[in-house]
């Protein structure tokens, strides 16, 4: 068995959608970034390929590349998770947490782990999402950014957990 962590952040603009963990959240800003900017799921990318030893979101969506601008976070977790697969690795869990100071994500919490359970091909018990403030303090806290942390547990296919 294996760990991995995951760490994304990004502006907030008035420019985009706010999507997180795939669902869309009714709001005045949006997240901004090359993709969707999901941060929920480019750190759940992350932690899933530092668990298994195979690089980071960007080695396999460079923001340079423009067949990414605007893709759904949720297909880019999916390629991850085939990629996972094929390299013999199952997922056990993920926790995540987001820092953001508005809006309250707690209604949207199940969503995403629905979401979240039919990307990853896991349980949606398997899978726990936190939402947090920083109480004012920062780029996050004067709600001009966003950040999300994770931590993946991987297994080999064949292990017994």
């Amino acid at each position: 068995m294996r760990s991995g962590i995951g760490i994304d952040i990004h502006k907030l603009s008035n420019k985009k959608a706010m999507i997180i963990g795939g669902v869309n959240i009714p709001y005045h800003l949006g997240i901004d970034g090359h993709s969707d900017g999901d941060v929920l799921i480019h750190s759940i990318i992350d932690a899933l390929l530092g668990a298994a030893s195979l690089g980071d979101i960007g080695m396999y969506f460079p923001s340079s590349d423009s067949k990414y601008q605007g893709i759904s976070s949720i297909k880019l977790l999916e390629i991850i998770v085939e990629e996972l697969y094929n390299h013999s690795w199952n997922t056990n869990n993920i926790d995540a947490t987001i820092v953001l100071e508005k809006p309250k994500l707690s209604p949207y919490i199940f969503d995403m782990k629905k979401k979240l359970s039919k990307a990853i091909k896991i349980n949606m018990n398997q899978i726990n999402i936190k939402s947090t403030t920083v109480d004012g303090i920062g780029l996050i806290g004067e709600n001009e950014g966003i950040c999300s942390i994770a931590i993946a547990s991987i297994h080999k296919i064949d292990e017994i957990i």
